[in-house]
């Protein structure tokens, strides 16, 4: 039967599986971090001088790597909510979904500015029944396509308690940033475990 979405359980869940990985997780966050800042930096352009073309090449790269980063550290979070040892192989693994990947963000992205022109609650509401195409990309390998509707088809009656969720991971956020912004990197691996046990629970089998 479908797990119900107890906000207590979520979290301790998360911060249990979290504590059992540490350092890895942490230290991932804090290793990417260095280095995609050292990117940045160096794709920054002089004062007073345009951005030139290797500076737009590197900042693409950067997209690219990020991106990368992105799928491969939720696949690392689903490994560990499953009591397995996160593997670097994952971001091997994930690499082939990168394409697929980059194009639905920006799809999702466009849905969502569209719908918050439309008076913002609809953009919001998007995001709600929409977010979860991450998710479901890396757990499932589904496609742009199947992914959105895979999304939209296991959100459907759950708006309210993912708006409360959503209002909880960001919450989580701040209060991180608010601790000298050491926080941040427990607070980040903390709520994607979160984000993803969330998706574990509404794809669980439905007993017939």
């Amino acid at each position: 039967m479908k797990e119900k979405l107890v906000y207590p359980d979520i979290f301790k869940k998360a911060w249990n599986r979290l504590m059992s990985q540490f350092w890895l997780l942490v230290g991932l966050i804090i290793g990417f971090t260095i280095v995609y800042s050292l990117l940045y930096i160096f794709a920054l352009p002089a004062k007073g001088e345009s951005m030139t073309i290797s500076g737009i090449i590197v900042s693409i790269l950067g997209w690219l790597l990020l991106s990368l980063f992105q799928l491969g550290y939720m696949k690392n979070c689903f490994q560990t909510l499953d009591g397995e040892e996160p593997q670097f192989s994952s971001y091997g693994q994930v690499s082939r979904q990168l394409p697929g990947y980059l194009v639905a963000s920006i799809i999702f992205v466009l849905i969502v500015t569209i719908g918050t022109i439309l008076f913002i609650v609809p953009g919001i509401y998007l995001i709600l029944r929409l977010q979860f195409f991450f998710a479901s990309m890396v757990d499932e390998n589904t496609g742009i396509i199947k992914s959105f509707k895979r999304s939209w088809e296991i959100t459907k009656g759950q708006t309210l308690k993912l708006f409360i969720i959503m209002l909880i991971l960001i919450s989580i956020s701040i209060i991180g940033q608010l601790a000298l912004l050491i926080g941040t990197f427990v607070a980040i691996p903390l709520t994607i475990l979160m984000y993803g046990d969330v998706f574990r629970k509404l794809t669980a089998p439905t007993a017939s």
